[in-house]
């Protein structure tokens, strides 16, 4: 699944409002039909509540004497995903994208998104809320063509960092524009506003993890020790979890308790939450369950250095450590690294949930593959994006190990797969036509990991721009899988490798080449990413995404994706005399050879793509139906 090169505001992916947050998939027992996933797709917009509810809050920011009000995705935990309680950018706009934000004034409101949701605004908002590209527009810059006497704009300081906040301030000097923190003013106004999640957490498993909590605790006191700070305050979901060797199901598709911590040099947790969320998480003397409400509190009377994350922190909790008079130590949330570098135990479960996945995936393209030679003998044969989405559901739900999808499936065909965070629904949902390429990006949450993947596929015969489009995609997707790079290369050096064949026709995608994986956790975790702008050095155990794409608006959308993890690599021979390293590929599926044109691909190029195929032929035809093995041996036929 696709993130954005750069970080937005406040970014997330499009939650299901709809799914009860401790669903699980595999635990139903229900017909997929009628799964919550199902309502996702029945679930539409509404562009027309859009005016009515900026109206009123224009109201209320008249009443507080603020010109304007900023409005990000965020949560007060920075993380990329949001509960249902949280969705107030949508609630306002209708905007359902995973990143954006929204700036009110009093004659205009600025709707800021990237590039893989420029089209998707234009579709979900009313007229009152202007597009407004991004990042190519900084908000500093915006807000100085509209306010050219100045302005006074409020934020929430709970849905902010410093960092966002510093980046306003200096964008703003000179300008006359003031910035002025103050209480949320969509809530007020959100009157049908759903419960905070209060799904309850579970243990996971140490062999899975590969280090117990204990020893994960153990080295971050160190690490604090070393750098000279008493604490560390996490905000981020994921980052908890991960250190407490728990999961939880506060989020659709991110399987976390949401929380806060305040990690100490010793080693000691305290853990703000619901209480009755950990009820039933039996812990060792180094972890205290304390009431969110004490959060606030406690930070005021921290002994220091503190460490923040400036980045991820809501600057509210600087505010309130600066109350305390509590020293600040501004570094990186000291669980990204080590959760990026996974353990060998992870990474061997992470083989084990791509094979699984793989299975699952096979049965599906065997089935679509079914449907299109139906529709070509058959005009009147009906497959629809939502009936691709449920049957792939179905094939993972089948595996019987399914926690829960890793995001909402992206099944677009024609002109709908150019729309990269593409979500159907019942308006949407459109019938698969001869001649159309079928995008479906998807992923799984097993306990053993996360899979992400995106197969584009076509429907018959598709023209010869497609499939010159589709193999320099697919030319750029195996030059990162082929990549060896020394020691200390960043995904900044790698993205351009993705991109090179497309630049030759004079093409490029608007997202990232990858982001980070989790181990059942985040389909999206970093810090490391393939991307124009990380510069965070590639090191052995991460797992990253390689998905380059291309998309032709009102047309198509290609993308092809793997996971891929960094593992030491041997020396080229004849080479210097570097730590080198390279990719192993995780996932596990064919990939369309009807899309594409051999005469374009170099030796080494096939070579890399027969080999493939041959192992996906191996691995999987021992695990999937008879007839899908039948199937997945022509697929999977040299080129």
């Amino acid at each position: 699944m696709p993130l954005h090169i750069s970080r937005a505001m406040a970014g997330a992916r499009a939650i299901d409002q709809s799914r009860g947050p401790d669903y699980h998939l595999r635990n139903t027992g229900q017909n997929p039909k009628d799964t919550p996933m199902f309502q996702t797709f029945a679930a539409s917009t509404r562009p027309e509540d859009g005016p009515p509810r900026l109206a009123a809050l224009r109201a209320n920011l008249r009443a507080a004497g603020v010109d304007g009000y900023i409005l990000p995705r965020a949560d007060a935990h920075q993380g990329e995903y949001v509960a249902a309680c949280d969705e107030r950018l949508s609630w306002l706009t209708g905007f359902t994208g995973s990143a954006g934000f929204c700036i009110v004034l009093p004659d205009r409101a600025g709707l800021f998104v990237d590039g893989r949701y420029r089209v998707q605004a234009r579709l979900q908002c009313a007229p009152d809320f202007t597009p407004v590209n991004w990042p190519e527009t900084a908000p500093a810059t915006w807000l100085r063509d509209a306010c050219p006497n100045g302005a006074v704009i409020g934020f929430d300081p709970w849905l902010h960092t410093p960092t966002e906040i510093e980046t306003l301030t200096k964008g703003l000097e000179g300008s006359n524009i003031g910035l002025r923190r103050m209480s949320n003013q969509i809530d007020p106004l959100w009157t049908d506003r759903p419960a905070p999640p209060m799904a309850p957490a579970r243990p996971y498993p140490e062999h899975l993890a590969g280090l117990s909590s204990i020893e994960k605790r153990a080295n971050l006191g160190q690490t604090l020790t070393q750098n000279g700070q008493r604490a560390a305050v996490l905000t981020q979901p994921d980052s908890i979890c991960w250190l407490l060797n728990i999961r939880g199901a506060d989020l659709p598709r991110l399987p976390v308790l949401q929380g806060f911590a305040i990690v100490h040099e010793d080693g000691r947790v305290d853990l703000y939450t619901a209480p009755s969320k950990c009820a039933g998480l039996e812990w060792d003397d180094g972890v205290h369950i304390r009431p969110t409400e004490a959060f606030a509190p406690a930070l005021r009377s921290l002994s220091g250095p503190v460490r923040l994350d400036k980045g991820t922190v809501p600057l509210a909790v600087v505010d309130l450590l600066q109350e305390g008079n509590v020293e600040i130590a501004y570094m990186q949330d000291p669980c990204l690294m080590p959760k990026a570098r996974k353990t060998g135990a992870e990474l061997a479960s992470a083989r084990a949930a791509h094979l699984r996945d793989g299975a699952a995936m096979v049965e599906f393209l065997c089935w679509l593959d079914r449907q299109a030679s139906a529709l070509l003998k058959n005009p009147d044969h009906i497959v629809t994006e939502i009936d691709v989405a449920r049957h792939l559901e179905q094939c993972r739900v089948a595996t019987g190990l399914l926690e829960d999808l890793s995001f909402d499936t992206i099944a677009g065909s024609g002109p709908n797969g150019a729309i990269v965070h593409y979500r159907v629904t019942e308006d949407t949902n459109r019938r698969l036509l001869p001649g159309d390429l079928m995008l479906v990006d998807s992923g799984g949450q097993y306990l053993d990991g996360t899979t992400d993947i995106t197969r584009t596929i076509a429907i018959g015969p598709v023209g010869t721009l497609e499939v010159e489009c589709f193999t320099r995609v697919l030319q750029g997707m195996i030059a990162i899988s082929r990549a060896r790079f020394p020691r200390g290369v960043a995904g900044s050096h790698l993205d351009a490798l993705a991109r090179y064949p497309l630049w030759l026709a004079g093409h490029d995608y608007d997202h990232g080449t990858g982001h980070g994986v989790g181990a059942f956790l985040s389909v999206h975790e970093g810090p490391q990413r393939l991307s124009r702008i990380s510069t965070v050095p590639l090191a052995e155990g991460m797992i990253l995404s390689n998905e380059p794409g291309y998309y032709r608006e009102g047309r198509f959308g290609i993308r092809i994706e793997n996971l891929i993890a960094v593992r030491k690599g041997a020396a080229p021979e004849g080479g210097d005399a570097r730590d080198w390293l390279e990719f192993e590929t995780l996932t596990l599926a064919p990939i369309d050879r009807r899309l594409i044109q051999v005469s374009m691909l170099s030796a080494d190029e096939r070579a890399w793509l027969d080999a493939y195929h041959a192992r996906v032929a191996v691995l999987l035809s021992p695990l999937v139906s008879g007839p899908t093995a039948v199937w997945l041996q022509t697929a999977c036929q040299p080129i």
